[in-house]
């Protein structure tokens, strides 16, 4: 059993390794675009299926109370959270709707779409962030080692591993590193000098 843990240890460490240093250029774009998108009183939407939907809410959650400073909240919605929206969308419609109708209800020009998904493959992903880039939003994709994600989004952040766990390690890393970023963007007077 030790070995197992030393071996997942290894192996997240691995992929991190890879991962963000081949990300590091668009993850600094993203970090801009976003808060480009924040400071002109544009939202963040965030969105994924099952342990990406969790992402989400957990990414939503730290712009919308705070991150590692006290500054103001800022605008970020997870929309996998509302189970009325999500089913009445899922049985009037198709499952494959349950993003792309909520960007066209709520998301505007200049807004931000954050759509991930391990596989990049996800339908409803990829239908949502092909709404939003019609409707002039930033699009931003987090995928594992491709997938249709990144022919719909203006920055993708991938990871190349073909293990699941492996991938969400990772987004989750890159989500913090982006909150990070945003918070040294808008907030630089709050942050101690080097």
């Amino acid at each position: 059993m030790k070995q197992i843990v030393n071996n997942a240890l290894a192996d997240t460490i691995a992929v991190m390794e890879k991962s963000i240093p081949e990300n590091l250029d668009r993850l600094l774009a993203a970090a801009d675009s976003m808060a480009t998108a924040l400071t002109s009183g544009h939202k963040i939407l965030i969105f994924g299926n099952g342990g990406s939907a969790a992402d989400a809410q957990h990414i939503a959650a730290e712009f919308v109370n705070r991150f590692q400073i006290e500054r103001p909240p800022l605008a970020a919605i997870a929309l996998s959270t509302d189970t009325s929206i999500l089913t009445s969308i899922g049985n009037d419609y198709s499952f494959d709707d349950i993003f792309s109708k909520q960007i066209s209800a709520i998301g505007r020009q200049h807004d931000v779409a954050w759509g991930i998904s391990t596989s990049g493959s996800s339908k409803n992903v990829i239908a949502g962030m092909a709404t939003a880039r019609a409707a002039g939003m930033f699009t931003l994709g987090m995928t594992g080692r491709g997938g249709q994600l990144g022919d719909v989004s203006d920055v993708t952040l991938s990871v190349r591993s073909d293990v699941t766990a492996r991938i969400q390690e990772t987004h989750a890393v890159y989500g913090h590193i982006l909150c990070d970023l945003v918070d040294r963007i808008l907030f630089p007077e709050r942050f101690d000098a080097p």
